[in-house]
């Protein structure tokens, strides 16, 4: 089986068939081709994903997902889009502040940080090589997560 670039679908290099892998709990559609970027948190290899028709790197042990900066908002906005009302807020741990994470890419220290957006949610990310780390749960607090009237935010 091929990995369709930018797709959601494997290919059948013997029948030319196309595969759509099942999407799990969390919604993603675990595409199975192994990187060479290791999770952060758990050291296990992250395997190429999609979520929302957005391809992402995702780790089926901690289910954290890695995601490129500049399709992130995009993301965040399709998930809205699907979505009925927003979620209860929840405290942070501010614990994960002091957390030290290495890039999967480059393997240098990410920066650990508040979103600047809804959902009162802490995250890393990577400047050097665009790409954000979200534990598992935290993309959809961001993406569901009331503003201040109540009504869904805005990216």
């Amino acid at each position: 089986m091929r990995l369709e670039p930018g797709g959601e679908s494997l290919t059948c290099e013997y029948c030319g068939s196309l595969v759509f892998p099942e999407k799990n709990d969390d919604g993603v559609r675990v595409l199975g081709q192994p990187t060479d970027e290791m999770c952060p948190i758990c050291a296990m290899g992250l395997v190429d994903a999609s979520f929302s028709g957005v391809r992402i790197r995702y780790c089926t042990r901690c289910r954290g997902t890695l995601i490129q900066m500049d399709v992130f908002a995009d993301l965040i906005q399709t998930l809205r889009l699907g979505h009925d009302g927003g979620v209860a807020p929840q405290s942070p741990d501010r614990r994960e502040l002091e957390r030290r994470l290495t890039c999967p890419h480059c393997r240098q220290a990410m920066e650990t940080h508040f979103y600047a957006g809804p959902g009162n949610v802490i995250l890393s990310d990577c400047e050097r090589c665009s790409l954000d780390w979200l534990d598992h749960g935290k993309l959809q607090r961001i993406a569901h997560a009331p503003d201040a009237l109540g009504e869904e935010a805005q990216v």
